[in-house]
């Protein structure tokens, strides 16, 4: 059976594309680790999805735990690191807003896709997939039209999973299984 693939896969970043570090932030480069498979997996949404968006919640800034410079330079490894690999991230969009705070950034508020798509107007939220391992990437999602992906590799997060499970379109156990779908249920465009 063949599944309409969508033209832009926005991605959650922490769990999903490298391991979370539980009660903790990362920081710099040299906490980032990959997750298993999640390279391969972007080369594979490379030939599926026009645009790949990093979407990623970061309030380590907002309590003053890390540097917004240093989330930038770590940003700026990913992409060189995907770049070299022949991958291509449009772009990555964070929010380094408390989660207490009022009109704060944070998904599921949507001022992160908002951006996005003024910074690239051919995204239509009809079109897109949204992927991450939370709740507030769901909801993120589904508020604005998207079809929404769990990568269930949150144990932490299960809970809140299951209490919107009705908004979950798709659940894999990592982006690369993600990836392996798309490539046996949806020929290349």
């Amino acid at each position: 059976m063949e599944v309409p693939a969508k033209s832009c896969l926005f991605l959650d970043r922490d769990g999903v594309i490298n391991h979370r570090l539980p009660g903790d932030y990362v920081r710099y480069w040299h906490d980032f680790e990959w997750l298993p498979g999640v390279l391969d997996a972007l080369k594979t949404f490379n030939t599926y999805f026009r645009r790949i968006i990093i979407v990623t919640n970061q309030q380590g800034i907002g309590k003053g735990l890390m540097e917004e410079k240093d989330l930038r330079i770590l940003h700026q490894q990913l992409l060189h690191k995907t770049s070299s690999e022949g991958i291509r991230i449009d772009g990555i969009y964070y929010c380094p807003d408390l989660a207490s705070s009022a009109n704060n950034c944070r998904k599921p508020a949507p001022a992160m896709a908002r951006q996005a798509q003024q910074d690239f107007p051919d995204i239509d939220f009809q079109d897109v997939v949204m992927a991450g391992d939370s709740a507030s990437d769901i909801l993120f999602g589904k508020r604005l039209g998207m079809q929404t992906v769990c990568i269930s590799s949150n144990a932490e997060e299960a809970p809140r999973l299951q209490a919107i499970k009705q908004d979950i379109d798709l659940t894999f156990h990592s982006l690369k299984a993600y990836a392996d779908y798309l490539q046996h249920t949806i020929l290349p465009k």
